[in-house]
Formats: structure tokens, sequence, C-alpha cells
């Protein structure tokens, strides 16, 4: 969320941003309701000064028995106090408009993103490893869980309807090994601090992150006051909401598995066969709290904490970079990883690395004490997948898929699998 100050003093930065991110946003309208709510402070402000003013003339007229000229005075009191009643209301009014307005409006992004209107426009960052040669035509994940018995996309219909699967035995466990292999990863290699958070949060939690008003459609609200949450970022993130940390708190990073909830409203068509786009599924998150200077260093950091997954597991991907159009609403930048699906003959994203300067932080009020030990500014947020456990599954089952239908267990998760170096069909 931007601070309406910031944007009064970068208007030209400001605009130059929301075009590259086709995102019409009129300024003038912005300064103009700015402007009156200045102004109906500025009035408030002075009625309140000459309501103190007046009633140390009603004393000075009563010491001098001028009742006529207090009672004057006194009338004028009420009037003032009136006045005050009805603009602090109306001042309020303003002020949610101003906000419900800034709210709406996505992030500024780094000038070094590429600009473009959609995923067209992203550009190659870096790759790692090579696309497997396989001398048998690759099968799709989906293709391999149900040949084995164990991924059940009929019996989850059945009691939850479409995007749900059923995970059994093998395949069961071998998700729950890439849950735990990821975790362990993050916590012993990286720095990352293990959480379990909330999966249901209110809707502060989801403004904080960006999340609310703008897409509610995307989410899955309960009955009472809870949203599930969409990824762990929005209980990893609004562990500093309302917060002012110590300086030598930062960086503060955190990771927690968890499973996530989306509705998939804008994918009506998109992915219908197997588990790429689940209305349920598990992810590791990575969330970093920092000063604003180490704030690049850290998406950096980040990305290759991610990448450090694919590498133990020996999958093949590539790293891009988001044009202004295909970004997250609350990112200044961001990376996404794509692995290789031979199943598919594609590319696809895996996990996705944001920094959002100070925006969430300012929606969540989250803030840090500079070593002056006086001065305290927002704390700038990132976020990152590290990675989506169900799509991790998926590159295993089809980058380690053999001609007799086994698929062999890469070397990092053997420990996790009780020993199983491979999954064999049934026969």
């Amino acid at each position: 969320m931007f601070d309406i100050k910031w944007i009064r003093e970068n208007l030209g930065v400001f605009d130059v941003g929301m075009r590259s991110r086709g995102h019409a946003v009129n300024t003038a309208d912005l300064v103009k309701l700015d402007d009156a709510r200045r102004e109906h402070v500025t009035k408030l402000q002075d009625a309140q000064t000459r309501r103190n003013s007046v009633s140390k003339e009603i004393g000075a007229a009563m010491g001098k028995g001028d009742t006529d000229l207090a009672e004057k005075l006194k009338a004028e009191v009420s009037d003032i106090k009136q006045f005050i009643q009805n603009g602090e209301a109306e001042e309020r009014r303003l002020s949610v408009e101003l906000n419900d307005a800034l709210a709406s409006i996505p992030n500024v992004p780094l000038e070094d993103v590429p600009v473009g209107p959609d995923e067209a426009a992203n550009v190659f960052y870096r790759a790692h490893g090579e696309k497997p040669s396989l001398d048998f035509k690759p099968c799709e994940h989906f293709e391999i869980g149900e040949a084995f018995g164990q991924m059940d996309f009929d019996a989850a219909a059945l009691m939850s309807g479409s995007r749900f699967v059923v995970l059994k035995q093998d395949i069961a466990r071998l998700e729950r090994a890439l849950g735990q292999f990821m975790l362990d990863l993050h916590t012993t290699e990286h720095g990352y601090t293990e959480v379990s958070p909330p999966l249901l949060v209110r809707d502060n939690a989801l403004f904080g992150t960006g999340q609310l008003p703008k897409f509610s459609e995307d989410l899955f609200r309960t009955t009472g006051d809870h949203w599930l949450i969409p990824t762990a970022e929005v209980s990893l993130t609004n562990l500093v909401r309302e917060q002012i940390l110590a300086g030598d708190e930062l960086p503060m990073r955190v990771t927690a598995l968890t499973y996530c909830f989306r509705s998939e409203a804008g994918s009506a068509g998109r992915d219908t066969r197997g588990m790429l786009r689940q209305h349920q599924f598990s992810k590791v998150e990575l969330v970093s709290v920092t000063k604003p200077e180490h704030t690049l260093d850290e998406l950096e950091r980040m990305l290759t904490s991610a990448e450090a997954v694919l590498k133990k597991l020996g999958l093949h991907y590539q790293v891009v970079t988001l044009s202004t159009g295909d970004m997250g609403f609350g990112a200044r930048k961001t990376y996404d990883i794509e692995v290789w699906l031979p199943g598919q003959d594609a590319y696809r994203e895996i996990s996705s690395c944001s920094v959002c300067g100070d925006f969430q932080a300012r929606r969540m009020n989250a803030r840090y004490r500079q070593d002056d030990g006086k001065t305290v500014s927002h704390v700038h947020t990132l976020n990152g997948s590290g990675v989506a456990v169900g799509r991790a599954l998926i590159a295993v089952l089809e980058n380690y898929q053999n001609a007799d239908g086994s698929v062999t267990i890469p070397d990092c998760l053997v420990p996790y699998m009780g020993g199983i170096t491979k999954l064999e069909q049934p026969e």
C-alpha cells in the first residue's frame, strides 16, 4: 500500500510504474481527495484551537462579571463542539475513501523489471542442468500415478468435486518425503526458522499481504470470520504485523510447510487433468523480513535457496524474470523457477520469489527501529516458494520414470522413503 505523501512527491515515477503494469490510476483524483482530507483536518485543528481560546475568554468574562459575553461565548463553544464532532466523522469518511483507493493500487516495479503486458514479455535469467534424454515416450504424471493405482481423481471428485486428488501408498509417502526434505534443507542449510502457522486467518491478515480486498474471488471463505490461506506467505508475513522490531532482529527468515487453498477462479479449462492446478495443495513457503538496504541481496539469496531444492533433486529448470504485466499485485520484482516436465514437454512454474519493498509492511504497520535507537521505519518483506510440493512430486514422477513403468527415487529422498530406491508398478 502506498503512502499518499510518496505519491505526491514522486508523481512521475508512480505514473510510469502504473502504466508499465497496465493499471490505470487517476493520480489527479487521488491528490484531489488528499487535498480535501488535508483541508478538512486543518479546519478541525483551527476549530480546536478556537475552542481552547474561547474557553479562556469565558473564564475572563466571568471574572469581570460580564455574563452576557460569557453566555455568547458559551454558545460559540457549543457550536464549535458540534462542528468538531461532525467534522471528525467526515475526516474518517475522507480517510477511508482515500485508503480504499490506495489499497487497490498495485506495487511499483523496480527499474530493471522487463516491461510487457503478460508472460510473453518475461526474460530468461539463468538455467540449471539439461533436459533428460529419454529413449521412450514419457508419460504425464497422472498416467504414472493411475498406472500405480495410487493417484485417484475419481474418488476425490466424488467427495470434493474437481481439482482434488487422493494420493495413496508410495506416492503419498513420496509427497510427504518431498515436503520434509525441503523443510530440513531450508532450516539446516539456509538459515530459515521453521514455523507451524494457522491455516485460517481473518480479513486483516489477508489485507496485510495484499490478497484482500482485490482478490477475494480467488480465496475460500468460511461461514464465520475466517479465510483459508492461499499460501503460508499470509501467516508468516503477518508474524510482524503491528510490531516495531529491533534492528538486530533483522533479517528474519521463516519457513513453513502447509496446505494452501485456492479457488482457481480465473483458470476455467486450464490444466484440468492431473495435479498441476488444485484447490488444495501443499507448499513450503519462504518469507524474509529485512532492512531496506538488504532487500535486493535477500531476493537473490531466497532464489538460490529455492533453486537448491531442485538441484538436489537433480531436476532441470530455468529461471525467468517476470514482466510488469505478469507480476503479482504486491511485488516489485519476481523470479519464477520453471521446472522441465518431460511428460508435458514443457517448462512449468514450481516457485516464485518476490520482493515487495515496504508495500505489505505499510498495510500491516510492520516497522523496525534504526541504529540511532529513535528513528522508526517500515520493514521490507519478501516471499517465495521453496518449493510447491505437489509440482515437485509431478516433476520427480515425470523426470525419474523408466521405460518399464517404474520410478527411480532421487538420492536425497531415499532416507525419507525408508531406504526405498525405486517405485515399482503393481503386477
